[in-house]
């Protein structure tokens, strides 16, 4: 930090602060810093420092997000006597790839439950609060209730336990199913803040702070979470999930990710979003 700070010059803040006055966007024109030679870190701070000095703030403000319990161990849990593991995660972004967090039993009621309700699934109209079917978006999908089913329920509280976060600040569940070339291209989950109908989403129960897909079978090719801003993939593996948190809607978090098409085969999924408050 000291070394980016040594790079803050005059003559950098007075370039900064003419940049964002002409409309340039803060985190564009990090990018932009970057292109030019700068250091990402360097890049970051000029741009917070020089802002804050003047009482501009570019972030929001951070929120608390769910986060499992891994002080005693980082490799095997039990949640409500269910045995799972951590395969990998990542801080920043916050990805987390649980093994195991269903068994093949229950992640085969999910897909019972709810092959018999699936339609083309939608994505939410920023716009207007409401839901549109998104050409980005080529599965079909079904939101349960939550708790609607004993399986669901059971999944829920084990959820709610292992990332400490109430289970009543979470979403129902909604299942996926991608057929061969199906995909979901690269997206944020938070909701835009700037959009006209965000209001009318946020007072449901705040923003999204953090997602979880769990896989309920594993394709035969393809079908892997990719986050584009790490390179990071994860494969999808029947009864494994993987959970990520973003603690505010910003490019920022690297919270960016998308479903890779299927390439044989079909994937089914089970997605939580958890909120900041209470949903309802």
């Amino acid at each position: 930090m000291s070394q980016a700070i040594a790079h803050i010059t005059p003559e950098l803040r007075q370039w900064i602060t003419s940049q964002v006055q002409s409309g340039q966007p803060a985190l564009g024109l990090i990018d932009l810093m970057c292109a030019s030679g700068w250091a990402a870190d360097v890049a970051r701070v000029a741009v917070e420092q020089t802002l804050a000095a003047q009482g501009i703030s570019w972030l929001p403000v951070a929120v608390p997000v769910p986060e499992p319990d891994l002080t005693e161990s980082s490799t095997a849990l039990t949640v409500d006597g269910h045995a799972l593991s951590v395969l990998s995660q990542l801080r920043s972004p916050r990805v987390i790839v649980f093994g195991g967090l269903l068994s093949h039993a229950e992640c085969d009621a999910i897909v019972a439950s709810a092959a018999k309700r699936l339609a083309r699934s939608e994505t939410v109209h920023t716009a207007s609060g409401g839901n549109e079917v998104n050409p980005s978006r080529t599965s079909q999908g079904m939101f349960f209730e939550r708790e609607e089913t004993d399986a669901i329920a059971r999944v829920e509280r084990r959820i709610a336990a292992l990332l400490r976060w109430p289970l009543d600040h979470g979403e129902g569940m909604q299942v996926l199913h991608y057929g061969p070339g199906a995909e979901y291209k690269p997206h944020h989950d938070y909701f835009d803040p700037v959009a006209p109908g965000t209001p009318a989403i946020l007072a449901r129960g705040g923003q999204r702070v953090a997602s979880l897909v769990i896989y309920l079978n594993t394709p035969v090719a393809g079908g892997a979470t990719v986050f584009p801003d790490v390179g990071l993939e994860v494969a999808p593996v029947k009864g494994n999930g993987v959970f990520f948190s973003y603690d505010r809607p910003h490019p920022i978090t690297r919270s960016l990710h998308g479903g890779a098409p299927v390439l044989k085969g079909e994937k089914w999924v089970a997605t939580k979003w958890l909120r900041e408050r209470v949903f309802t």
